[in-house]
């Protein structure tokens, strides 16, 4: 009973109905209400939110404070300065909102291309800019990556305000082979900002082999542009669970060519895990999670010629030297995120705003 009604645009709502969800994504009172009435019956000391954004919207954190309970935000993305989340304009990194000029959203398109859907978005980060809803409401922000605090304070934000508390992992769930295998590996979405276009020259001019697992609006792309270059990749469509586990450990190592600023990638955390080493773009937070020649290496994000020395530098590699990668990556995973040092950082993080 303390759940908002479906939010979903699909197209068997009428506008006027679509109209009245779209003011919810903006300010939401039904949330706010729903909360209120959860609040009375169970009252917490702390407040730890996910994602809110659009479904419950901000205005959740407006009756937190109200009821002077604590509020935590993890910040998964940059939506905190960017209306559209990902600072990118196509598929190049924009920061044309920062200072405050958010009306670039909209002059942008830079919601699925959409002008009503980037209006929407500007005109809810506009509101609670002038609301102030996250510098008044949220008490402390969680960043799984330095680089989003670092990114954020650049962009205005006191730098008190953020809590760099890494993503866990727990290894004992990952079975790892160290054998080095014979192919690179990308897994994940097959999107414009996962720098796929780049993997995939790289791989053609390399001459080695790679694997691409997972599905997307770019796969007919990806593979004429294999098929045009003579890259040998093959495409191996979603997977999951044990499956998806036996490509990354069949892999010589994982690369993650990212053209974006990602945060803290799992996929290079569940690499470690299953004993390979990673070849990173150095841009985001993916620097942080590689150390160059231990636990694998970086290249300048978009390189083609930086991702091919990379490969030729992995593939020439004895075995011995990648298994000592491997190894390395994984006891880092044990050492440094796991989920003990995970409930530790937060219950300490809790503790500073709830004594």
């Amino acid at each position: 009973k303390y759940f908002i009604d479906e939010l979903e645009f699909g197209g068997r709502y009428s506008a006027v109905q679509k109209i009245g969800m779209a003011s919810k994504v903006v300010y939401s009172f039904e949330a706010r209400a729903r909360l209120r009435a959860l609040l009375a019956t169970v009252r917490p000391k702390i407040a730890h939110a996910h994602n809110i954004y659009h479904h419950l919207s901000p205005s959740i954190f407006h009756e937190l404070r109200a009821q002077q309970i604590p509020v935590v935000l993890t910040l998964h993305d940059l939506k905190l300065a960017c209306p559209a989340y990902k600072m990118l304009k196509g598929d190049s990194i924009c920061e044309q909102c920062k200072g405050g000029h958010l009306r670039n959203v909209i002059r942008n398109r830079c919601v699925k291309g959409s002008l009503a859907l980037s209006g929407l978005v500007w005109l809810e980060a506009t509101l609670h800019q002038q609301l102030g809803t996250y510098r008044n409401c949220v008490d402390r922000f969680v960043v799984p990556s330095a680089f989003y605090a670092q990114k954020l304070v650049e962009w205005g934000w006191p730098a008190d305000r953020f809590v760099h508390i890494p993503n866990f992992i727990d290894p004992h769930r990952f079975a790892p082979d160290f054998e080095p295998g014979r192919y690179f590996l990308y897994f994940g979405r097959l999107s414009e900002e996962k720098g796929l276009g780049t993997f995939v020259r790289a791989i053609a001019e390399a001459g080695v082999k790679g694997v691409v697992v997972g599905t997307g609006a770019l796969e007919a792309e990806l593979r004429e542009l294999a098929h045009g270059l003579g890259a040998d990749v093959d495409f191996a469509g979603y997977q999951t669970g044990a499956a998806l586990h036996d490509y990354i450990r069949g892999a010589r190592a994982v690369v993650l060519p990212s053209e974006w600023y990602e945060n803290a990638p799992l996929s290079v955390m569940e690499a470690y895990a299953l004993g390979k080493p990673v070849i990173g773009a150095r841009i985001g937070g993916i620097p942080e999670l590689v150390r160059n020649e231990q636990t694998g290496l970086t290249f300048g994000s978009g390189s083609v010629p930086e991702l091919v020395a990379a490969l030729r530098r992995v593939t020439d590699l004895d075995a011995g030297s990648l298994t000592s990668m491997g190894r390395e990556g994984r006891r880092w995973m044990e050492t440094d995120f796991s989920a003990t040092r995970y409930l530790e950082s937060m219950q300490s993080l809790y503790q500073s705003l709830t004594s």
